[in-house]
């Protein structure tokens, strides 16, 4: 076995003695160099990895559509509206047992890029949403596969029923392989009342911003970047007429996650369950 001599011994003590010293100020020295190496590095590989990222989110393929892999989709993978819905049919739809409406006429989604939801204030919503982007977008009352197009691009509807409580707009977007974030949806249904219901409320609750119309008036705005809550915004009171009654709704969304839930409440706050839906037999 190689033993060391006394001087290499001597000299390693040396080496290691400001670390054991009893002089503070050296030891603090040298591990503020030390410290000073490591914060170096780090900031440094942040940068490297933060430049990777923002070439890759900036870089556009030639012609100007959609970056493969873009934010605003999903990665590429078998697109299915299963098992989040189904296609309406022609046979009336009763809301669920807790009121809520789960048979609408969706568009694919439109293009409005946004990197935060924060800025979804009420006078911005407004703007976003009374923009006109087809014709006739607070009346027209569609069936299953017509289109509208906007900014150029063709846009269809889908009458669907929800397999859940809520509508999920995400893996509707996802389902029709279009644009997840950064986009408003629009969604209509129709509500066939068996008789004429006053001091009803209208109850939504949204990911992220929207506003609502029941017969053609502004119901309930919801405003700001918000998870989707039942019954987050309730209307004024109002009057479902015997027949045909027109919900119309649009949501906002930048990053994350999308969907909304409504229903009709009466004035205890209970469920209006006596309804029916039918979106298919309603003519343009």
């Amino acid at each position: 076995v190689k033993t060391r001599s006394r001087h290499e011994s001597g000299m390693q003590r040396a080496s290691q003695a400001p670390l054991r010293s009893g002089k503070p100020w050296m030891r603090q020295e040298l591990f503020m160099k030390m410290h000073g190496k490591i914060v170096i590095l780090s900031i440094g590989v942040l940068s490297a990895c933060s430049t990777a990222l923002f070439s890759a989110d900036s870089a556009a393929p030639p012609g100007g559509g959609p970056r493969p892999g873009a934010r605003d989709y999903t990665p590429e993978h078998p697109r299915s509206l299963a098992p989040y819905f189904v296609p309406a049919t022609s046979t009336p739809r009763a809301p669920d047992k807790d009121g809520f409406l789960q048979r609408w006429l969706l568009l694919e989604p439109i293009r409005k890029p946004n990197r935060s939801n924060i800025v979804f204030t009420d006078s911005y919503i407004r703007d976003a949403f009374y923009t006109e982007y087809f014709p006739n977008q607070f009346t027209v009352v569609p069936r299953h596969g017509d289109k509208v197009t906007v900014a150029g691009e063709e846009l269809a509807w889908h009458a669907l029923d929800t397999t859940n409580f809520n509508v999920k707009l995400f893996r509707f977007a996802d389902g029709v392989n279009k644009p997840t974030y950064g986009v408003i949806f629009w969604a209509v249904t129709v509500v066939h009342c068996p008789r004429e219901m006053r001091d009803v409320r209208l109850a939504v609750g949204s990911n992220s911003a929207s506003m609502w119309w029941v017969n053609g008036e502004e119901a309930v705005v919801l405003s700001g970047d918000r998870r989707m809550v039942m019954d987050d915004g309730v209307s004024r009171r109002l009057t479902l007429k015997e027949g045909r009654n027109i919900v119309r709704g649009a949501v906002i969304n930048g990053p994350g996650m999308s969907d909304f839930c409504v229903r009709f409440i009466d004035e205890n706050g209970d469920p209006i369950t006596d309804l029916t839906l039918n979106v298919e037999t309603v003519a343009n």
